[in-house]
């Protein structure tokens, strides 16, 4: 079974939506609750015959280096897959923003987002920009997002962290920015 760590539970539903539709096999989607609980994880979890695959955020980056450097050959291998700014980020360019705020209005939150967008401090802000701000903005929002977005993601434009963490039994040092 492989094993999936990510940082939270969001990025659980997601991955979990997506290995379905894509048909990826068993797997073990472990949150993190936080990136910073990485090195704990790794040092209680124990790898399956894939090693460990890491899901995380690019600003995440360099922790997510300073811990797989201090644990050494005891980590294993874990294989990494970094999303550009956030999984909201990378579902939101893949469904495309009218899509995304045609799945706002079917939740019937539609008056909630337009409230928010017109805000002072989100005028300057492109759609994209205010769809992620938005979907992190209420308790419950990424959870539910997530799923939703990734059930509406075109099978074709997966985007390729996710579409390497779950297809590509050799991925991981492609998707390793660094």
């Amino acid at each position: 079974m492989r094993v999936v760590l990510v940082e939270g539970a969001s990025d659980r539903a997601a991955v979990e939506v997506l290995a379905r539709r894509l048909g990826a096999g068993p797997l073990e989607v472990v949150v993190l609750h936080g990136i910073t609980n990485l090195r704990a994880r790794l040092r209680d979890q124990t790898t399956g015959p894939d090693g460990v695959r890491l899901l995380h955020d690019a600003a995440e980056s360099a922790h997510v280096e300073r811990v797989l450097a201090d644990a050494g050959p005891s980590a294993g291998e874990v294989r990494r897959f970094v999303c550009d700014a956030d999984l909201e980020d990378e579902l939101i360019r893949a469904v495309g923003v009218p899509a995304v705020l045609g799945i706002v209005e079917a939740q019937g939150e539609r008056t909630a987002y337009d409230r928010m967008a017109q805000q002072p401090a989100q005028r300057d802000r492109t759609e994209h920009q205010r769809l992620r701000r938005w979907l992190g903005a209420r308790s419950g929002h990424k959870l539910t997002y997530a799923a939703l977005l990734a059930e509406a993601v075109p099978l074709d434009a997966v985007p390729a962290p996710l579409r390497d963490l779950l297809t590509d039994p050799d991925a991981g040092a492609a998707a390793d920015p660094g």
